[in-house]
């Protein structure tokens, strides 16, 4: 994705100075921007990062190592990551979009937020395919859900966070803007420089980033309700795990990756493309709240994650009493304590 002002021909490139229209200079300095932007981005920092930190701690202190954590893990390291640049955002847009970390930051800043973006698409799209595997083949599930194959899905989420982020590594995206004396970061690029460079490549992004992510999403959810159904399961988490993800996908990412593509493709056609800047940013905020909706994610999809949670925040001597009346219930259950972690949250 990128945050994308229509510009003219750059006048002094020497001083990576560019020049916008009025309407454009009114937009970048506006109060949508420069205050509710900021807003927006604080309530993400403030709400996800603790809940974030609290899963990740969770997850690897105070539950099993099965392959499936690692899937979690993943996701609560890539949200971190994107919260983490987000007070970065704040500064910049509170002080009306200048930008004064230098050049190689703010490349840095905004690889991080879009390849860690969506990287967390495809790490919910993966913890779906974990759970479609458990419950819908669970006979099959042994030897598909293996170490090897979480080690592999991992270096898969990676290897998508690194692909989104070299293309604004490598280019430049600080520009001198005259009429307002202010330096932007990646709010005003050079048309000429790139329209035929970010429009195929975000436009490949978003089929493979946020299409086929999403398919298999929506694919695995059903799949899943149908099982629990046709056997007679409770599901009522089954059905919160589908509407939290399908909120992700639907209200949180699919605003800002649709009006990514009106922004490139009306720019790259008829030089409008500007007039989509103030609801990208909009849906850009917005997009980053799939950080704060991911530990509740986990929440609903394993038990074992509720306990442990719910230990975390109570009292020690009441919580070591649950503890241990939930150890000696799970040891009574035979074979069934064994199910991994996302098969249990969908059968109790």
């Amino acid at each position: 994705m990128s945050t994308r002002l229509r510009t003219f021909r750059l006048t002094t490139t020497t001083c990576n100075t560019t020049t916008l229209k009025e309407k454009q200079l009114k937009e970048i300095q506006a109060p949508t921007t420069n205050l509710y932007l900021p807003v927006l981005y604080l309530v993400v920092f403030c709400v996800g990062l603790p809940s974030n930190l609290l899963a990740l701690w969770v997850l690897v202190f105070k539950t099993k190592p099965l392959p499936s954590i690692a899937l979690l893990i993943n996701l609560t390291v890539v949200d971190c990551l994107l919260l983490l640049i987000l007070p970065f955002r704040i500064v910049y847009h509170i002080r009306g979009n200048h930008w004064e970390l230098g050049e190689p930051f703010c490349r840095i800043v905004m690889a991080m937020f879009y390849g860690n973006m969506y990287g967390s698409v495809w790490c919910l799209a993966f913890v779906a395919l974990d759970r479609y595997v458990a419950l819908v083949h669970p006979f099959r599930a042994r030897t598909l859900r293996s170490q090897r194959l979480s080690l592999y899905l991992t270096v898969a989420v990676w290897v998508v966070v690194l692909v989104a982020m070299v293309p604004l590594l490598l280019s430049q995206q600080t520009y001198l803007l005259h009429e307002l004396n202010i330096i932007t970061c990646h709010d005003a690029l050079p048309e000429e420089e790139h329209e035929t460079y970010f429009l195929p490549y975000f436009t490949t992004l978003f089929a493979s980033c946020f299409l086929l992510p999403f398919t298999i999403v929506v694919f695995c959810h059903i799949a899943v309700l149908r099982t629990l159904l046709a056997e007679g399961k409770r599901y009522v988490h089954a059905i919160v795990v589908t509407v939290l993800v399908l909120f992700v996908f639907i209200v949180c990412l699919l605003p800002s990756n649709i009006l990514l593509l009106v922004t490139y493709t009306d720019s790259w056609a008829d030089g409008d493309g500007e007039d989509a800047y103030v609801p990208y940013m909009i849906s850009l905020a917005v997009s980053t709240f799939n950080s704060c909706i991911d530990p509740f994610i986990f929440y609903f999809v394993s038990k074992e994650f509720r306990q442990r949670t719910k230990s975390a925040l109570c009292c020690h001597d009441y919580c070591k009493e649950k503890s241990t009346s939930n150890r000696d219930g799970l040891s009574s259950s035979g074979p069934k304590s064994q199910v991994t972690l996302l098969s249990v949250s969908s059968r109790k």
